[in-house]
């Protein structure tokens, strides 16, 4: 008996630290302060993980890419020249929503 209600509590446990890693979503204002300019593509994707949309541009050996992370309560765009980061912009956008009403 002891050992079955042992099993369940270390299920629930492991299944309660699953979902809140997965509800984490890296899409923060935290995250977005840790980027600065001239940090390179790798070192974003690092923290933030692979993009969510990212389109890239190739015009006489300069190279230029914008990227978007976004989840359903935030976004960070930014742009990378040469694949370091030029600008950057966060929005929640909840706040969007409500500037469109």
């Amino acid at each position: 008996m002891k050992s079955i209600f042992k099993t369940i509590s270390h299920t629930v446990l492991l299944a309660s630290c699953c979902i809140t890693l997965l509800a984490c979503s890296k899409v923060s204002q935290t995250n977005f302060e840790k980027i600065k300019n001239d940090m390179a593509m790798k070192e974003v994707i690092a923290i933030l993980g692979e993009p969510t949309s990212a389109e890239s541009v190739n015009i006489m050996g300069i190279s230029g890419t914008s990227a978007v992370w976004k989840d359903s309560h935030a976004e960070i765009d930014i742009q990378f020249l040469n694949e370091r980061v030029a600008v950057k912009a966060f929005s929640r956008l909840d706040e969007k929503e409500k500037g469109h009403k």
